[in-house]
């Protein structure tokens, strides 16, 4: 059976063909291209036109590589597109980085405040929530376009629908948009109403799993492909990550990309006074498959590192950059890699180099001293939610699963190890495509469901293991992260 996975993330999209053979999942790349907001004026924006061309791209490469018999996409969550009753996109589609949920931030909070949000829907308080931006649109004198709107729909139902004309809301999306309540597993009314938005522009929930249709006539002969089938799997890209995790047990996973989610699989959600304090979000996935975490800003701070130094006509890659901050001092500049002044693109050697002259009156000048410090801040804050999820469940979580892009980074899963305390196992590194080949195999039959599934995952890709070294010196350093993440946190 051949199974297409759409991943599009933060930095980069791709596009995986896989193939099972009844015994073995093999996962190889057709197409890969980068993603990166477009800013204009004030606004920061997706090129969906042309994520959607590189998707048909991929797509043309699948129906040319082998006969196909399913496609899911996942994505970042929150962001979305309007669309009219005819299916044509009424507006372009903003970042989740655009600063504009900022500046209409005091205006939204009145009209439901974070308490009652958290209580109403378990999600984290955050700016970059489609609740917060659908807040913005309404204090920008932008609600004509919510109200001319037939549709709002999540990014990969946005794509879904330009390949199928059909408009639902995938429920792991729905689940972290601050717009849904598990206790009613549907929208939650008491927050459309104070937002003036309308029940009807929500599409109806499709859930992981179901097939949602199939190509407009004509395009799938032009693609080259025969009739596939359109499956909702677990279209928020965190939700694919975390069914492939294959160590079970107590594990607490870190599906590590541009964003760091770190969390642990639960019951049901938890939503409690010690949540809201640290902000820690509950998250629907597949059926049984519920998530509490915390988001770690994650290597986007070290992809903008990149992009500052390319800027200035220095040209690394990741791998120089990882060996330039191993050579660099030790525990030199502690950094919460949260403060919020690393979250929009831009200048961010700048702003590191700012932050360090208000704590220490000094600043790394080098870039391996850059790259240092926030990989030691990451895994700090690693250990920081590790204690945090701990707390919430009242369970050990043994063993630290560094799934996505992160498991490649071995200086990563070192420190990540000596900070936390902890053995880590790290993989797959196609955490995301393989847990949306996952459902799909799942919807057809192949798989029994999903702890069938992450065996075949085990049996198949390899896992790396890290165990924790020099954690007196870590431990003796983690105590001035904390006076930072406590003072932060209490802002």
């Amino acid at each position: 059976m051949n199974m297409v996975a759409f991943d599009l993330g933060g930095s980069g999209g791709k596009l995986l063909l896989g193939r099972f053979d009844g015994k073995t999942l093999r996962a190889e790349s057709l197409h890969r291209f980068e993603n990166r907001p477009v800013a204009i004026g004030d606004g920061l924006y997706w090129d969906m036109i042309d994520i959607y061309r590189q998707l048909c791209l991929g797509l043309r490469k699948a129906g040319a590589a082998a006969g196909l018999h399913s496609l899911g996409i996942d994505s970042f969550s929150n962001d979305f597109g309007l669309i009219s009753r005819s299916g044509e996109l009424l507006s372009q589609v903003r970042c989740y980085r655009d600063d504009r949920t900022v500046r209409y931030g005091n205006e939204i909070r009145r009209r439901l405040s974070p308490r009652r949000l958290y209580e109403l829907t378990g999600n984290q308080n955050a700016r970059f929530n489609t609740l917060m931006q659908l807040g913005a649109m309404v204090e920008a004198g932008q609600g004509y376009l919510l109200e001319g709107a037939h549709k709002l729909l999540f990014t990969p139902d946005l794509l879904i629908h330009f390949l199928t004309g059909e408009a639902v809301a995938e429920y792991t999306m729905a689940s972290v948009s601050q717009l849904f309540r598990f206790e009613d597993g549907d929208w939650c009314g008491e927050i459309l109403e104070a937002f003036g938005l309308r029940r009807e522009l929500f599409g109806a929930l499709s859930m992981p799993g179901e097939r949602v249709g199939g190509l407009r006539p004509g395009l799938a002969a032009e693609l080259g492909l025969g009739s596939p089938r359109i499956i909702s799997v677990c279209e928020h890209d965190t939700a694919s990550a975390y069914l492939a995790s294959v160590c079970g047990g107590d594990t607490a996973i870190i599906s590590s990309g541009t964003w760091s989610l770190m969390g642990c699989e639960v019951p049901a959600p938890i939503i409690c006074e010690e949540g809201l304090r640290h902000n820690v979000a509950n998250e629907g996935g597949y059926p049984g498959h519920h998530r509490l975490l915390r988001n770690v800003m994650g290597s986007w701070i070290i992809q903008e590192i990149r992009a500052g130094c390319r800027a200035a006509g220095a040209d690394y890659t990741f791998a120089q950059l990882e060996a330039a901050a191993e050579e660099a001092p030790a525990f030199a500049f502690p950094l919460d890699v949260d403060d919020g002044r690393f979250f929009s693109p831009g200048a961010m050697p700048e702003k590191i180099r700012g932050y360090c002259r208000e704590r220490y009156g000094r600043a790394p000048d080098t870039v391996g001293a850059l790259v240092r410090c926030v990989c030691e801040g990451l895994a700090m804050k690693y250990r920081w939610t590790l204690e945090i999820l701990e707390r919430l469940t009242g369970k050990t979580l043994s063993t630290v699963n560094i799934v996505g892009g992160g498991a490649r980074d071995s200086l990563m899963c070192r420190f990540t190890a000596a900070a936390c305390h902890r053995p880590v196992a790290a993989g797959p590194e196609e955490a995301t495509g393989l847990g949306n080949l996952l459902v799909q195999l799942v919807a057809a039959g192949e798989l029994s469901g999903i702890s069938q599934g992450r065996q075949l995952l085990a049996d198949s890709f390899p896992i790396r293991r890290y165990e924790p070294e020099d954690t007196a010196r870590w431990e003796e350093e983690y105590l001035r992260f904390r006076e930072i993440f406590l003072e932060n946190n209490e802002q």
